[in-house]
């Protein structure tokens, strides 16, 4: 069996490892290279890496702080924030990434998806989603869940992966920060319309949330999170042993 990925999320503000809930709230945690490296050793599978300001302040990633922190980390780097053109997912390759996340530069350019793929490949591409619900419906919002698109997110998902995305993250705006599980009605939803791999970001607050996603939709791909794993209260290490005493196929770190 394909084993479930455990993925942290260093989101980067000004340099720094950031947290906040439900997008807002934003308080300070540790320098991104030093974090990187305590998962990269901890037996995270993956890491995630968002400038969560760049799109809102209109600029591009800071390279520097990525090219240090890549160079902490031996697993899959994927890396998001600010991504608004082919020449972005170059520049963010170059400096380490394994995969590059789009989120607002998709939306403000959806043919973007398809370039970048056309020219890395699908499995480089990576669709980020911030969804809410509004009026019952789930709604994507963009620039760091600021604004409200209009667009109807699982068609907008549909569309993200026949353009060519090799990868789908669902955000779940409503769960995040808040540690009551993560939104298994929204992860339904989307993979109900792909069948490319999708990661479930927002609302892990213990190893419990994490066993029930995998044993509740079962065909969800990898569990993301940030402040459980940055302030000690899921690790990693315990997390997997716990997902192997359940039956989740889990890679653990043989000493």
């Amino acid at each position: 069996m394909i084993t479930k990925r455990i993925i942290p999320c260093l989101d980067v503000r000004n340099g720094r490892v950031v947290k906040g809930v439900n997008f807002e709230g934003l308080r300070d945690v540790a320098d991104p290279a030093e974090l990187a490296k305590y998962y990269s050793a901890a037996g995270a599978d993956e890491l995630v890496f968002y400038d969560i300001t760049a799109s809102a302040e209109g600029r591009a990633l800071f390279t520097d702080v990525l090219r240090r922190t890549a160079s902490e980390v031996f697993i899959p780097l994927t890396v998001g924030g600010g991504i608004n053109s082919v020449d972005d997912f170059d520049r963010v390759l170059k400096c380490g990434a394994d995969k590059v996340s789009v989120n607002s530069g998709a939306i403000r350019n959806p043919a973007l998806i398809r370039e970048a793929a056309l020219r890395y490949g699908s499995q480089c591409v990576v669709l980020s989603v911030d969804i809410k619900r509004v009026d019952g419906e789930f709604r994507v919002f963009a620039r760091g869940g600021r604004d409200d698109t209009g667009i109807e997110a699982i068609s907008w998902i549909k569309r993200g992966v026949e353009n060519g995305a090799g990868e789908i993250v669902v955000n779940s705006i409503d769960t995040d920060g808040v540690k009551q599980g993560f939104d298994t009605e929204m992860l339904r939803a989307v993979l109900d319309v792909v069948r490319v791999p999708v990661i479930a970001s927002g609302g892990a607050g213990s190893i419990g949330d994490f066993i029930r996603l995998f044993k509740e939709v079962p065909d969800i791909d990898a569990g993301l999170a940030a402040s459980v794993f940055h302030f000690g209260e899921v690790k990693i290490e315990d997390l997997k042993k716990e997902m192997r005493k359940n039956g989740i196929p889990a890679r653990i770190l043989e000493v």
